[in-house]
């Protein structure tokens, strides 16, 4: 009944749209014309990421800008194809939390004891650190990937870099909007999108929603629960600008997301099976509810200089579980509700941009509470069992955390080519684990924690930008970064110990130029990071059994070269990224918990045996070598103002190592993919009908290892989208 009353509702969208602008349909097929005819440049491309809106091309950032259109002809709909549309990007989706890293910077453990390494901004608003990232992306203006650390502006969660999505403003351009509808194979059914209304000459309004539903990319046999991979996504998104005069401009937006994707099935990291005909005997679910509102508010004085604030609210719950062994040999089981709240407030005062010296003050503060919620003793909704009601592991609790910071930036030009800019961010942040309780009820076991941390710091960052001229500008700047440290949880060898703060230092270099005539745009970049206290999850010096966050003792060193090139010529466009990279971790000795106990494993001495081993030179988990993208269109001109453009777009990510061991036999290693997505789309007036393509070639390939399981990735889909716009 659902699904009807979706295909309804859009096709009256469609037909109520296409009387409404029909009489404009020869005015807009005459302007494509014309526009076909004229010489094609590329047109400007901005970041907000330092809270101005600036040239990507002249300012100092690896950067990676992709437009609504850009999301659209890459097939980039969410998180996990961000990695196929941007270099340096990897992302490993298990389920309920992914690893999200750039530069093999972000995420590799399955712990919110560590903090995450790339943060995600939703319409300027920090959003959930690790959780909740399985929105999709609909009605955007634009999303940003910024690699290396962005601690002047983002601060301690984006040592490895940061995501700034940027859904659409509600405008006073009278009633416009879109609507689509797609089908695919896999019974996928989706309908999409938006309408903008002006409901004065000061106030405006904006909805848009988005509908999904698919059937499993997995055949299961054995006893297994609930509809593991099918996909029923439902999201809503709400808009209101109001701008009583030119000074003041205030937007509001909430959202409403409840996705569930019917569970993330998954074998053994060294199975030779096909990964989508599995056997389970356990739960398989995954289903995400929550809600993200942000309020920003500006307001322009006579002088020029802008007072601006951002106040955002999130909550959400999710729910995941999953057959640990995963087949139907064992009944190892794995139940997991997470509940988080997030408060956040951002001040920033803004000088005039076109000033030789200008100025960014900011304060922040965010509130973040994670929650384990308790059930009733001994049982809770975190639940692992070794077999289930065998041997059981519950945990409960509350893990805060507060932060307060104090941020600016100043900008100086030294000539009319030569520009100073310095940048600084103060944190301090509290994180507590709250009665955080973990029982063994089998063995009437409980332990208790009640600690807290505090954590001081600042970064920042010095950069040199030199304009050669009008189509040159080059820069180099040394950042640092920082990621706090924290308790490890308590376990039944040894009371909760700390582990220390994580630093960095970068240094990059880059060279940004526009070519032909505004027709071609490259980047070329190159970075050098030393980090101190790297931040790793392995075996427990004494008890190699236990995991347990540690630090790395040496520097690790990561470093690398980036370069990217879009160019449009006539009706041809093109675009092309690469990335190579190296990463080394210092020295030190660490314990591999697969391995059979073989005595202590001292992080300085070792000495070297089975289960403790010597990790200096090791690669750093998610950080393939080698990365490669890109695109090309051709834009046909057909009889009676119609287009038809073609579209290929291709991308390999080189093969790398899920844990620092860097061993292969283990299932460590990660192949290379080769994912190449195709689309075809005719296009007249403001209609759209697109065939689209996604790994092209039904390559099978694991996506992620986690927890000894290996989850793979989407095999090939297919299918037809229409789009009209109003």
């Amino acid at each position: 009944m659902r699904r009807e009353l979706w295909l309804t509702a859009s096709a009256a969208m469609l037909l109520w749209a296409g009387a409404a602008r029909a009489q404009d349909a020869q005015t807009t097929q005459t302007t494509q014309q014309a526009k076909h005819d004229e010489p094609a440049v590329l047109g400007e491309v901005v970041v907000t990421a330092e809270r101005r809106t600036t040239n990507l091309q002249t300012t100092a950032v690896a950067a990676t800008v992709l437009s609504a259109d850009d999301l659209n002809n890459k097939a980039v709909s969410s998180l996990d194809q961000l990695q196929f549309a941007a270099p340096s990007v990897t992302v490993q989706n298990f389920g309920q939390g992914n690893f999200f890293n750039v530069r093999g910077i972000g995420k590799s453990e399955a712990t919110t004891a560590v903090g995450v390494g790339v943060i995600t901004y939703r319409d300027g608003v920090a959003a959930f650190p690790g959780y909740f990232q399985t929105e999709p992306y609909y009605d955007l203006a634009s999303l940003e990937v910024l690699r290396g650390p962005q601690g002047t502006f983002a601060g301690a969660n984006a040592t490895g870099g940061a995501v700034f999505i940027r859904s659409q403003d509600p405008n006073f351009r009278g009633v416009n909007g879109y609507v689509q509808g797609q089908v695919g194979n896999y019974k996928d059914f989706k309908a999409q999108g938006a309408i903008n209304l002006p409901i004065s000459d000061t106030l405006a309004g904006r909805i848009a929603f988005n509908h999904e539903t698919r059937d499993s990319f997995w055949d299961i046999t054995g006893p297994y629960k609930g509809h593991p991979g099918d996909v029923d996504s439902n999201s809503i998104r709400l808009g209101l600008l109001w701008a009583p005069s030119p000074a003041l401009k205030v937007t509001l937006k909430a959202d409403y997301n409840d996705i569930d994707l019917g569970g993330y099935p998954a074998d053994p990291a060294l199975s030779t099976n096909d990964p989508f005909k599995i056997t389970s005997n356990g739960p398989n679910s995954a289903h995400d509810t929550f809600v993200r509102s942000s309020l920003n508010a500006s307001y322009t004085f006579g002088n020029g200089i802008m007072l601006r604030s951002i106040t955002g609210y999130q909550n959400g719950t999710a729910k995941f579980s999953t057959d640990l062994d995963g087949t139907s040999a064992l009944n190892n089981t794995f139940y997991d509700t997470v509940k988080e709240e997030v408060w956040s407030q951002e001040f920033n005062l803004l000088s005039r941009g076109d000033q030789r010296l200008t100025w960014l003050l900011g304060l922040y503060y965010q509130y973040d509470e994670v929650e384990f919620p308790a059930s009733k003793y001994p049982t809770a909704d975190y639940r692992v069992g070794f077999p289930e009601n065998v041997l059981d592991i519950y945990l409960w609790g509350k893990t805060p955390k507060e932060t307060s910071a104090a941020f600016g930036q100043v900008s100086y030009d030294l000539s009319d080519r030569l520009q100073l800019q310095v940048g600084a961010r103060y944190a301090h942040s509290v994180s507590t684990n709250d009665d955080v309780y973990q029982t063994y009820p089998q063995f009437g076991i409980v332990l208790l924690q009640n600690s807290q941390i505090k954590d001081d710091k600042v970064t920042g960052k010095v950069t040199l930008n030199w304009k050669l001229d009008d189509d040159n500008f080059v820069y180099g700047f040394v950042a640092t970064g920082h990621k706090m440290g924290g308790l490890n949880g308590p376990n039944l060898y040894q009371p909760a110990k700390a582990f220390a703060p994580e630093n960095l230092t970068d240094y990059e270099a880059g060279w940004k130029s526009t070519l032909a005539g505004g027709r071609v745009r490259t980047q070329l970049g190159v970075y050098y990071n030393v980090y101190k206290s790297f931040q790793v999850n392995i075996g427990d010096p004494q008890y190699p059994q236990i995991n347990r966050i540690q630090n790395v003792r040496g520097d690790t060193k990561l470093y690398g070269l980036e370069g990217s090139a879009q160019a449009l010529f006539g009706r041809a466009a093109f675009d092309v990224a690469v990335s190579v990279s190296h990463s080394s971790l210092g020295g030190f000795y660490g314990a591999d918990p697969r391995r059979g106990r073989t005595g202590t494993c001292d992080p300085a001495s070792g000495p070297a045996s089975v289960n403790c081993v010597d990790l200096n030179g090791n690669r750093q988990a998610y950080a393939p070598t080698f990365t490669f993208h890109a695109g090309a269109q051709y834009t046909f001109a057909l009889d009676g103002g119609a287009t038809l453009t073609p579209r290929l777009d291709y991308a390999h990510i080189g093969s790398a190592y899920t844990t620092i061991f860097n061993n292969a036999a283990l299932g460590d290693r990660l192949a290379a993919r080769d994912i190449a997505n195709a689309l075809v789309t005719w296009a007249k007036g403001d209609w759209k009908l697109a065939a689209y393509a996604t790994n092209l070639t039904n390559q099978t390939y694991v996506a992620a290892i986690n927890s000894g399981l290996r989850y793979a990735g989407p095999p090939r889909q297919y299918g037809l989208n229409l789009t009209r716009m109003f």
